[in-house]
């Protein structure tokens, strides 16, 4: 990190991250110091600024895997944590469009540090769907302060992601949670872990508890080629103590329409946009200051190069058409969500979000894999850490199999057929 970027996070953030015998642990911030964003423009503005600052140290955070504690203290500071709180709650309640737009902002600067943030707006929109008005404000409000909800995501060694042996169950009069989890983006860094468990007649609950309540481990083994920085690794639940009042009945939704799935799906496409971005960004930028002609070519500058200038030209109509349908299915998710969702819109919902997620994907992987051969052999030294982008991509693009995303587009579009209701949809 620059000096302008020390002095500037120790102005608005105080005191390094408080290290503990256990490592470091993130940092409950003044809540008179969070901004609160108050609009659409306003949460751009701020995720542009947030970009100049996360772009710089990126290669070099992935290199290192050093994990951006101070950058995600900025972030919450910045107030974009809470721009999908509802108005009547004190937040901004952007558009999707706008929600997936910042997304794909802090994505093009830092995909890794972009990512960890995502997982809290899968939570709140579980919240908005299930909680209680009493949850809603105990969750809103800590959103709004800078709190982070992180992630235990789904477990490994089940027949598949949807399967879980997490418990919740009474102990003594109390709710106990146990279970180990794994892909847990932004856990490490969290306030608050929100988790799906089992409960005593097996049905699926969100339940949350203190990143730093007794019995609960964050252990830092994500060993990923990409997303190096995500601390996307496993939460273990040890007994755990669950206060009733974290708890929610995620059952429900697979019963009923919702948008939960959507909007999860809306920022992992937003996010591979963001890949996709940036590997473009520095494609142009290698080829302008360090490519050499080919010497068939016979002219003076790589960049004149036609079928340079050509793959070039396909590569950014592609970004603005992936962008342009990240955009729209940030429009269908705001105009569903203003009536009641019923199973055809959020259909309509899912199908869109699949759609975009398809270009986004395809892009990313593109467009990282495209810099090598328009930039030449000297991109792949080490020192420029150029290879992260399609690490990145790689990765993250496995998020789920866009593979599916085609077979649910061609069988809602050929047989009518709705899609399933689950959080990859």
């Amino acid at each position: 990190m620059s000096d302008i970027q020390q002095r500037r996070l120790a102005a608005v953030t105080g005191a390094a991250t408080p290290e503990t015998a256990e490592g470091p642990r993130p940092r409950l911030l003044d809540p008179a110091s969070v901004r609160v964003i108050r609009s659409d423009a306003e949460a751009i503005e701020v995720a542009q600024a947030l970009a100049k600052v996360f772009v710089a140290g990126a290669a070099e955070r992935d290199r290192e895997r050093r994990l951006p504690w101070d950058e995600l203290d900025l972030y919450s500071q910045s107030g974009l944590g809470g721009i999908r709180v509802p108005r009547a709650y004190g937040g901004a309640e952007v558009s999707y469009v706008t929600l997936a737009e910042v997304f794909r902002i802090l994505c093009a600067a830092d995909p890794a540090l972009g990512q960890i943030p995502q997982n809290q707006y899968g939570v709140l929109a579980v919240v908005d769907e299930l909680a209680s008005p009493a949850q809603k404000r105990w969750v809103y409000s800590r959103v709004l302060a800078g709190q982070r909800f992180g992630n235990a995501g789904p477990e490994r060694g089940t027949r598949t992601i949807l399967q879980q042996t997490a418990r919740l169950g009474a102990d003594g009069g109390k709710l106990r949670l146990s279970g180990t989890r794994f892909y847990s983006t932004g856990a490490l860094f969290a306030h608050w872990i929100p988790t799906r468990a089992l409960d005593a007649e097996d049905r699926s609950i969100l339940a949350w508890v203190p990143r730093h309540a007794p019995g609960v481990s964050v252990v830092d083994d994500w060993s990923g080629i990409g997303q190096r920085t995500t601390a996307s690794g496993t939460v273990v639940f040890d007994n755990v103590e669950v206060d009733p009042a974290n708890v929610l009945p995620a059952w429900q939704l697979a019963n009923r329409p919702g948008l939960p799935g959507p909007i999860s799906q809306l920022l992992q496409a937003a996010i591979d946009a963001g890949i996709a971005q940036a590997a473009i960004d520095d494609t142009l930028a290698f080829v302008r200051e360090r490519s050499r002609p080919w010497m068939d070519f016979g002219g003076e500058r790589a960049s004149d190069d036609p079928y340079i200038i050509q793959a070039v030209g396909r590569l950014q109509i592609d970004l603005h058409a992936a962008i342009e349908v990240l955009h729209d299915a940030g429009r269908t998710l705001d105009r569903v969500s203003r009536e009641p969702i019923t199973a055809e819109s959020s259909a309509e919902a899912s199908v869109a979000v699949a759609a975009a997620k398809v270009l986004t994907t395809e892009l990313a992987l593109e467009a990282s894999e495209k810099l090598f051969e328009l930039a030449g052999t000297a991109a792949t030294r080490s020192v420029h850490n150029l290879d992260r982008h399609w690490r990145n991509a790689r990765t993250h693009t496995l998020h789920d199999p866009v593979r599916w995303k085609y077979h649910l587009v061609g069988n809602y579009e050929l047989n009518g057929v709705l899609p399933r209701r689950h959080q990859w949809n």
